[in-house]
């Protein structure tokens, strides 16, 4: 069924001369507005694509982008999917298999999150070179995994260092603050107390967020090189925590997005 489900969307897509794209892109906060700078070909709405799910997040406009950015060919999903919307892992990452069964041979995403690690500060763009999963599954745990890769998929190294190496030197030249951490992925989509920020703290995270590794561990499992950056929206210092303000946290990220694109489109031109 899985498998099936897969093809139609696949197909359907590839109809639409949705062809031979290069580099696939996962629109988080932060990443956006780098659609001013493709040369779109198509946009098609998740809501038409045959099984695929929909974005539910206000923020998260829900549609397919494919075109050209700097000379490569981009597939972009304007709008991921989380678990705290109600989405299964399998729905959760079925952005990603889809986008791979395109023909992406490399995955970049950005993210929110939250600085636990408290020399982060607001504003401040962080690599991930590994990450934690509480979300408390895996996206890989169904029957008939094999179908699609190897079911015990190697973790030693999710996060590509060939590109993490090229966007560390992207930022070291354009003088932009890129801190290299460990992401805790949980669940949400309520924010973590004093306590669980604590913990976060003591597990060894530098920050915090509601996405992506579901997206980074079907990412290997189907052997793609992946990055991704996370846009750090707000300081978890449990000993003065305050109140959150989503529009703080948004405009925090929208003054942060210029540093986002150049990085993101500098390391285009270079894979």
């Amino acid at each position: 069924m899985k498998q099936q489900q897969l093809q139609d969307s696949i197909t359907y897509l590839k109809n639409k001369n949705i062809d031979t794209p290069e580099i696939g892109i996962v629109l988080g906060t932060g990443l956006g507005k780098i659609v001013n700078d493709i040369d779109i070909k198509h946009e098609i709405a998740y809501s038409d694509i045959p099984h695929f799910p929909e974005a539910t997040v206000e923020f998260h406009s829900g549609k397919l982008i494919f075109g050209t950015l700097l000379g490569k060919k981009v597939v972009v999903m304007a709008g991921r999917f989380h678990l705290y919307e109600g989405y299964n892992l399998w729905e959760v990452t079925y952005g990603i298999r889809t986008l791979h069964g395109l023909g992406i041979k490399k995955l970049l995403i950005s993210n929110a999150a939250g600085a636990i690690n408290l020399t982060y500060k607001k504003g401040d763009l962080m690599l991930l070179e590994d990450h934690i999963n509480l979300q408390g599954g895996s996206p890989l745990a169904f029957a008939n995994v094999g179908e699609f890769g190897a079911q015990f998929t190697d973790m030693l190294a999710p996060y590509s260092k060939h590109i993490n190496t090229k966007l560390k030197a992207i930022a070291h030249q354009n003088d932009i603050t890129l801190h290299e951490g460990v992401y805790a992925s949980v669940v949400g989509p309520q924010l973590e107390t004093r306590a669980e920020y604590r913990m976060l703290g003591l597990l060894g995270a530098d920050a915090v967020g509601m996405s992506t590794v579901p997206e980074i561990i079907v990412a290997n499992h189907l052997n793609l090189e992946v990055a991704a950056v996370s846009v750090l929206t707000d300081e978890c210092d449990p000993d003065n925590l305050k109140p959150v303000n989503i529009e703080e946290i948004i405009a925090i990220a929208g003054e942060a997005e210029p540093k986002m694109i150049t990085l993101f489109k500098e390391l285009i031109t270079q894979i």
